[in-house]
């Protein structure tokens, strides 16, 4: 299985593929920090983002891990997946659930802790893809671009609704968002240096992050809205879509 090279020139393929999705996030905040695309639109950017994602992982993720007949590693890598998916999903809970709705600064703290951990995991999500060879690094790059820019979408919302000014929310995302470069960076630097079972792990704790994503994050927010058959076609649209480039890719 090819993995991503050492060199200097590699390194930065990464990070500069993870710049997209952390553009896409900040003019996300942007946007919705002056004026804020209606709920529709949004949901119909996280149905899409969604086909995408369970896409990649048919094509890219999925058999890699099997072919790769770890049973135990599998297991093993995707319960810690989940596992810290459910965690980083309990805090940010925690973060939004204030009575009358008005945010405290501890609130926000632990907001921007839990999307920042589940930033920089995006990051690493890249990473992990480009060293699964294949296409897998440059869907992931697209798939987190829809995903984060509906991030910051309700980021920079939920940011304006407690009073804060829209430069400084803009600042703020970029600051946030730009941790999934650092994630990327990361994963492209120690990629190399892995082998064997933390290989397995790692594609095994992807697989989970991805499914996670899916399940619990995008279709859950997606569903906040009434669901309409343009929404229900956009998965559709999404997932078919990325299966023919992965089909041509290979």
């Amino acid at each position: 299985m090819p993995s991503v090279p050492a060199s200097a020139s590699a390194f930065l393929h990464v990070a500069l593929f993870a710049l997209i999705p952390a553009a896409a996030a900040v003019v996300g905040a942007a946007i919705a920090a002056y004026r804020r695309p209606g709920p529709a639109m949004c949901s119909h950017l996280q149905h899409l983002a969604a086909g995408v994602v369970f896409s990649v992982v048919a094509v890219e993720i999925l058999p890699d891990v099997v072919h790769r007949r770890q049973p135990w590693l599998l297991v093993v890598g995707f319960a810690l997946g989940v596992a810290l998916m459910l965690a980083l999903e309990h805090f940010a809970g925690k973060s939004e659930e204030r009575p009358g709705n008005a945010p405290t600064a501890a609130a926000h703290t632990a907001l921007f802790a839990s999307l920042g951990i589940d930033v920089f995991l995006d990051g690493l999500l890249i990473a992990i893809g480009f060293n699964a060879g294949g296409q897998a690094g440059q869907l992931l790059t697209v798939v987190l671009a829809v995903e984060l820019l509906s991030t910051g979408l309700a980021l920079s919302a939920t940011l304006g609704a407690a009073g804060m000014k829209p430069a400084r929310i803009v600042a703020a995302s970029a600051a946030l968002f730009s941790l999934i470069v650092a994630g990327a960076a990361a994963g492209a630097w120690f990629s190399p240096l892995l082998a064997g079972a933390m290989l397995d792990l790692i594609l095994a704790f992807g697989l989970a992050a991805l499914l996670f994503l899916v399940t619990e994050q995008l279709l859950v927010e997606a569903h906040k809205v009434p669901e309409t058959p343009l929404s229900t076609a956009l998965f559709f649209v999404g997932f078919i879509a990325f299966l023919l480039l992965g089909m041509e890719s290979g």
